[in-house]
């Protein structure tokens, strides 16, 4: 059971931080996880008045505000502009739309959580994350730091005509999910490359870059070998929901699914 002790709305980012540096503050972001925890927290810190709940598109960038909802993610009109049906697909399973409508970008990322979907969507991608003391960092560098007080305010994820692909696998539709994967290709600092991340494993996601060119009459056979390769870069461990063999099996399955849907798309725009 959680409990807590003082309710803070606050004005400012800089007194969400002030108050967030006591050892027993925590920031509200939708509540759905942290309201399942068995805790006593003295300060509840809410952000939901400083304007952190919009998403903003530039010519360059989409700026996610750490209070947006993952419905709004999940229906915005830009992102599935760019990236297709990537990013709703990396959402449609986590509970249902009550849930998503209330659950935050900002707690999602910030978690760090092994089984976020949203994560190793974003991971995949050209992402940042804002924070208020540490400045903008990379997506990937941010998920490997120790948890801190830092907070977040906003996720960057920079435009680019790149190729992006989501799967999960669960054992029914709105459990965890055993394995994600997300596969993200284009050219990248002038050359082609293959940014591949998975999660669930069920440690929280990795993000593995490739810069190979990949003919895109590609057979099976050899997409298999590619995925087979990438597959055994990452590790996996054994819980409830699978063994660590048979995530690495699953990983090899949907990252090699999504380099065919990619190259698929890139044929099927060059006839």
């Amino acid at each position: 059971m959680l409990t807590i002790g003082n309710y803070v709305k606050v004005k400012t980012l800089e007194e969400a931080y002030e108050l967030n540096q006591a050892r027993n503050s925590r920031i509200m972001g939708g509540m759905m996880w942290m309201r399942l925890g068995n805790a006593r927290v003295k300060t509840i810190i809410d952000m939901s008045e400083l304007g952190l709940n919009e998403i903003e598109e530039t010519d360059y960038v989409f700026r996610i505000g750490a209070m947006c909802t993952l419905r709004q993610l999940e229906e915005h009109e830009g992102l599935r502009k760019f990236y297709g049906d990537g990013i709703a697909e990396s959402l449609r399973h986590i509970v249902g739309v009550q849930f998503r409508n209330q659950a935050t970008v900002g707690g999602s990322i910030y978690g760090r959580y092994g089984f976020s979907d949203v994560l190793t969507a974003l991971l995949a991608l050209d992402t940042f994350v804002e924070l208020y003391n540490g400045g903008t960092v990379r997506l990937s560098e941010f998920v490997n730091r120790k948890a801190d007080k830092d907070i977040l305010v906003s996720v960057i994820v920079r435009k680019s005509k790149r190729k992006f692909r989501y799967e999960s696998i669960r054992q029914t539709k709105t459990d965890f999910p055993v394995l994600t994967c997300s596969v993200v290709t284009g050219i990248y600092r002038g050359q082609e490359s293959w940014f591949f991340s998975v999660g669930a494993r069920p440690m929280k996601a990795a993000l593995l870059e490739k810069q190979w060119e990949i003919p895109k009459d590609a057979t099976d056979e050899q997409l298999t070998e590619y995925a087979k390769r990438v597959a055994a870069e990452f590790t996996y461990g054994s819980n409830m929901r699978g063994s660590a063999e048979y995530r690495q099996h699953l990983a090899e399955v949907l990252l090699r699914r999504e380099m065919r849907s990619i190259l698929d798309e890139y044929n099927a725009e060059e006839k």
